[in-house]
């Protein structure tokens, strides 16, 4: 008889609603499924996304409503034990920042100190084993994504300061294959305007850097379903379709094949190392 695996904790950190779905929906349904606690840490409220404004609300407030809507949605269909939102402004993608708005401010302005501190707090309190975030570069280089690979270094850094020998992961994609998969699609696909195809080649990581491929294919349909809870962000302003819409839509089984994996990087493993579960390797 095969011993009792050990129940882990898994903290998920995401700048946006709707960033969970995309890079990590399949590892924490699989962490569920095995019987492991997954709870979810979103930085802001994503006011600032792009959206059919008439059906899901302006940005602002109301915008910030649906997402917060969607992202409880999301949540429950993946299994998350807790949802943490940290309630800080969305920071927006424009070359400027905007001002703060009233009684907020934009996730970039605030202290590192500070943001980490309510992020070490969750790690604590949960007896996290793993924590993931992005890479340095935000994947995409979006400056929340960014601000969540500092804001999470700096959380674990908290947490082990106070005993918590938490594993930090990055949440990533192979670059050569995501270009591939995209260009595949172009033939077939009109990205929507705003599509920056040459951000691709310099985004996300290079297959020699990833550590971790989690088989995730049995937990494709919750996957799917995450993605689909976050309908506001899969329709822009001119009624076409966003690529969180388009990637929704995939036909199964090509949806199965295409999503049978996600990858994170250790930056603390030996090189060359491949893993197929987050928590392996921990003591």
């Amino acid at each position: 008889m095969d011993p009792p695996v050990a129940r882990r904790t898994l903290v998920v950190f995401h700048a946006h609603p709707d960033d969970e779905a995309l890079l990590t929906a399949g590892t924490m349904a699989r962490a569920a499924a095995e019987g492991h606690r997954v709870v979810l840490v979103v930085a802001t409220d994503g006011a600032l996304g792009l959206t059919d404004e008439a059906t899901y609300g302006a940005k602002g407030e109301a915008l910030a409503s649906t997402r917060g809507r969607e992202l409880a949605a999301s949540a429950d269909v993946l299994g998350v034990a807790r949802t943490v939102a940290l309630g800080h402004a969305d920071s927006g993608s424009g070359a400027e920042v905007l001002p703060d708005p009233p009684g907020g401010r934009r996730f970039v302005r605030v202290p590192l100190d500070e943001a980490a501190d309510a992020v070490a707090a969750v790690l604590l309190e949960e007896r996290a084993d793993v924590l993931t975030t992005y890479d340095p570069s935000g994947g995409y280089g979006h400056r929340d994504h960014v601000r969540v690979h500092e804001v999470g270094a700096r959380a674990a850094e908290l947490a082990r300061e106070h005993g918590l020998p938490v594993t930090v992961l990055w949440a990533t994609v192979p670059r050569d294959l995501l270009c591939r998969a995209i260009d595949l699609v172009a033939m077939v696909y009109r990205f929507p305007p705003e599509f920056d195809r040459a951000s691709f080649d310099r985004a996300f990581s290079a297959t020699a850097e990833i550590t971790h491929r989690i088989p995730v294919r049995r937990h494709a349909r919750a996957k799917r379903a995450a993605m689909r809870a976050h309908a506001s962000q899969a329709a822009d302003t001119g009624g076409g379709d966003r690529t969180l819409g388009m990637l929704a839509r995939i036909p199964r089984p090509l949806y199965d094949l295409v999503f049978r994996q996600e990858w994170f990087v250790d930056p603390a493993a030996p090189a060359g190392a491949t893993r197929t579960d987050v928590f392996e390797g921990l003591a």
